[in-house]
Parts: structure tokens; C-alpha cells; sequence
């Protein structure tokens, strides 16, 4: 089988499991030009298309969107975490503890804070940053940066995220889709939605 054949089968049935988590959780439908408070927080956005949201969530202060199944692209929004706490749900606080958010975070640390995650909630090896840059975000001087890993089913995906701290609290969302193919195809659909992030108050 050709390399090319090989992940052709791998995002086949990678289309399958995105269809069959879809059926497992009932996604809440975000509809296009409606503005939609995420992840428990003030953060909200203006989808310019039509999204679903994750009945799942992965935190306290997350929560997942999605245009075509959780493992074909997702968008992940981080709303408000506190210094102290981990971006996501910690499965085992004793044997494998998250990373925290801290109120000595730099904003040049949040790649490296996502990283950590990465590692330990997604059980991945490899994960590299291949970019950042300073760039507005929820209308303050944030950071947008870019990265590459691999999954645990050994396929290899693409990341961008806009991350900002305001009032010691970190704002954040995240792109993540296989490199292959989704991420090109969604990556502008993306970039529209976290444009239309704002804070309400």
C-alpha cells in the first residue's frame, strides 16, 4: 500500500469516528450571524457560518466547536482560566498532574503552557511551535502562534491559536485539524470565528 493510500484509509476512518462521536454527544447547533457566549465565560463570537458545538467539554473553562467532527477540525475556546488552574479537565491529579496557568504566566509562556497539555492530556511525543507572533486579540495586545504534532494514531496535525491574558486571566482559542487536507481547508473558516471574538463585560 502506498504511503498515499495509507492516509487515505486513516482520515477515512477518521470520518467515521467523528461521525460516530456526533451521535454519542448531541451537538448544540451555533448559528451563523448569531452571537454565542463560549466556554462559560465573557468571551463571546459571532460565527459568519454555521458551527457545532460539543456537548463534551473538556474543562471548566473550555469548550470544543466543530465544522466536520471532533477529529477532522476543532476549535477549542479557553475562556477566563485563573491562575492556578490547568486549560482542561485533570484526569489524574497525583499520578499525571496538567500544567497550571499561574499569575506569573508571561504571554510568551502559553505556547509552552498548551504544549505541556498537549503532552499529557492528549498523550502525544512530539509537538513543535512553528511560529509566533504578536497580534491583537479580544481587542488587546495578545499572541498568535502556530504548531505541529503528532497524534496518537500517528497522524500528523496542524495548530493556530490567539491567546491574551487580561485582568490576570488567560483568553485563548485553538485550531487544530490533520495536516493533511482539513487543515488547509478550515483554517480560513477559523480565522473568520476568532476574529469576532469580544469580551461582553
Amino acid at each position: 500500500m502506498t504511503m498515499f493510500g495509507g492516509r487515505a484509509l486513516m482520515l477515512g476512518a477518521l470520518c467515521l469516528a467523528a461521525m460516530s462521536a456526533g451521535a454519542a454527544h448531541a451537538n448544540a447547533y451555533r448559528e451563523k450571524g448569531k452571537v454565542a457566549e463560549v466556554a462559560d465565560s465573557a468571551m463571546t463570537v459571532t460565527p459568519p457560518r454555521d458551527w457545532n458545538r460539543l456537548s463534551a467539554k473538556p474543562g471548566k473553562y473550555a469548550e470544543v466547536w466543530t465544522l466536520d467532527g471532533e477529529q477532522l477540525n476543532d476549535v477549542t475556546f479557553y475562556g477566563g482560566v485563573e491562575p492556578g488552574k490547568p486549560l482542561v479537565k485533570e484526569r489524574d491529579k497525583k499520578r499525571d498532574p496538567l500544567p497550571k496557568f499561574t499569575a506569573s504566566t508571561l504571554l510568551i509562556e502559553v505556547p509552552e503552557l498548551l504544549e505541556g497539555t498537549y503532552r499529557a492530556e492528549k498523550q502525544i511525543g512530539g509537538f513543535t511551535l512553528t511560529g509566533s507572533k504578536p497580534a491583537q486579540f479580544l481587542g488587546r495586545e495578545g499572541v498568535n502562534f502556530t504548531y505541529e504534532y503528532t497524534d496518537q494514531d500517528d497522524l500528523p496535525r496542524k495548530g493556530e491559536a490567539r491567546a491574551v491574558l487580561i485582568d490576570k486571566k488567560l483568553y485563548m482559542v485553538t485550531f487544530d485539524a490533520p495536516r493533511l487536507h482539513y487543515f488547509d481547508k478550515a483554517l480560513p473558516d477559523f480565522r473568520a470565528l476568532a476574529s469576532t471574538a469580544k469580551l461582553s463585560k
